[in-house]
């Protein structure tokens, strides 16, 4: 197999073009459809290792168009198979605005796994506690967010509404299924995991926040903050899915400027994380 081409960097696809990606993964697991995807984030992509009966693995590589990771601690594959019986779709790894990708790039894996027949989305990320309760290794329910990077004017929905999935303006307002959500405190409950839960800031990094960056958001009322899930969120949105979203605490955020933040730091809390995230995930789909 030769080099792959040079990617596109469309600020815009078209349904033609969406479905030539869905078709591009459908042929390596002719016949399967999966009803739930799956975005692993920063450190988190051994919790796919959970899945079993696995159809196909496809290096982000091989699919055309499909944005790959330039980011240690994102493995770079698609995994289609069952968990707990249920057809999944999961992502190790994703691309983020600051690797230079457009936001339609960030939005083009859940596109994909709309048109491929998928009804829930599952993402997870690894985020700083802003919230001075939290600790690292700590999982947080996201029960809401603040899209500063689409409050800028940066949204995966940016150009021609795409009809097909949904309405030119969709409402935000329960981006997160208060059904998924209710699924999983029972979940940690019923499994003695430690599940906080808090507002999710989703800023443009690569640069990790200042301390009165961190002071300012800890006053607007967010208790995690990362560089990636919203878009990808308000696409799912868009698109009819229903969201789950749960973030990994790495580490406590820098409020004072005492400390130094470093994503060594975030790979090695996303292994600790890993088994309880890996359970509360896999309690939540087997009571789908």
């Amino acid at each position: 197999m030769g080099a792959r081409p040079q990617l596109r960097k469309p600020y815009f696809f078209s349904l033609e073009d969406i479905d030539a990606v869905a078709a591009a993964v459908a042929a390596h697991a002719p016949g399967f459809t999966p009803r739930v995807g799956l975005i692993l984030g920063s450190g988190l992509g051994a919790v796919a290792e959970a899945a079993t009966d696995v159809v196909a693995e496809i290096p982000y590589t091989d699919i055309p168009d499909w944005p790959e990771s330039t980011v240690w601690g994102h493995a770079g594959k698609l995994i289609l198979g069952h968990w707990v019986g249920q057809p999944v779709m999961i992502m190790q790894g994703r691309a983020h605005y600051y690797e230079g990708y457009t936001m339609a790039q960030i939005g083009l894996p859940v596109r994909v796994m709309r048109r491929l027949g998928a009804e829930f989305f599952f993402v997870t990320n690894a985020a700083g506690g802003v919230n001075p309760e939290f600790n690292p290794g700590d999982l947080m329910l996201i029960r809401d967010h603040i899209n500063f990077m689409g409050l800028a004017g940066h949204s995966p929905l940016r150009g021609p509404n795409l009809d097909a999935f949904g309405p030119r303006f969709p409402d935000m307002g329960r981006a997160y299924d208060r059904q998924l959500m209710a699924l999983a405190r029972a979940v940690a409950a019923e499994k003695g995991i430690v599940l906080r839960e808090g507002v999710y800031v989703g800023v443009g990094g690569p640069q990790f926040e200042t301390p009165a960056d961190l002071r300012f958001l800890h006053t607007i009322g967010v208790d995690a903050v990362g560089m990636s899930t919203v878009p990808e969120v308000v696409t799912a949105v868009h698109s009819g899915m229903r969201v789950l979203g749960v973030s990994g605490i790495s580490n406590r955020a820098n409020l004072d400027g005492e400390t130094i933040t470093s994503h060594e730091e975030v790979l090695e809390a996303g292994r600790v994380m890993t088994p309880n995230l890996a359970a509360l995930i896999e309690g939540v789909l087997a009571r789908l």
